[in-house]
């Protein structure tokens, strides 16, 4: 075997090792979102995936079930994020290694993302027609790595600025 063959099937190897670890966290949370789903008696299905080298699960239902599963999202997110630091605890309890899982709850993250892609369309026109550096409001982790995304792909630079919680993305001009 080659020095190039070694290392293309450790790299492989290397990648299925990463996916079956992450699956694994997915499951670890799955079972963990059940148990909190149960004990508020709520009902929910739970999805999970892999995407972007993360582990992802939502909790979906039907429309009746949606509006129940609000209070598990809360005003802005803020329950959402905090049950997404508690499920990344019980992962990290499980495996001993820190989580990067993303929880999403009815959908609401899945809308916050078009909505935060559609804010740094506008920031990036924004910042190409006056030629200066666009501002915006504070945003959480999540939040900002969005629109860092929208901006890239727009072809611009962006950064961060301040300190958490009124951390904001600064889009910069070309």
């Amino acid at each position: 075997m080659t020095d190039t063959q070694h290392q293309t099937s450790a790299a492989a190897a290397e990648g299925t090792d990463t996916l079956s670890r992450l699956e694994q966290e997915g499951e670890i949370a799955a079972d963990y979102l059940e148990g909190l789903l149960d004990i508020a008696d709520l009902d929910g299905d739970i999805d999970m995936d892999v995407e972007a080298d993360r582990a992802s699960v939502s909790i979906i239902s039907d429309d009746a079930d949606s509006r129940d599963l609000q209070k598990l999202v809360g005003r802005d997110g803020e329950v959402l994020e905090a049950l997404q630091e508690l499920t990344r605890l019980a992962v990290n309890r499980e495996t001993g290694d820190r989580s990067r899982l993303m929880l999403d709850i009815a959908g609401f993250r899945a809308r916050k993302r078009t909505e935060l892609a559609k804010l740094g369309a506008q920031a990036v026109a924004e910042a190409k027609a006056t030629g200066e550096a666009v501002k915006l409001d504070p945003m959480t982790p999540f939040e900002r790595k969005v629109v860092h995304d929208a901006v890239a792909a727009a072809g611009l630079r962006s950064e961060s600025e301040g300190e958490e919680p009124q951390r904001r993305v600064v889009v910069l001009p070309a």
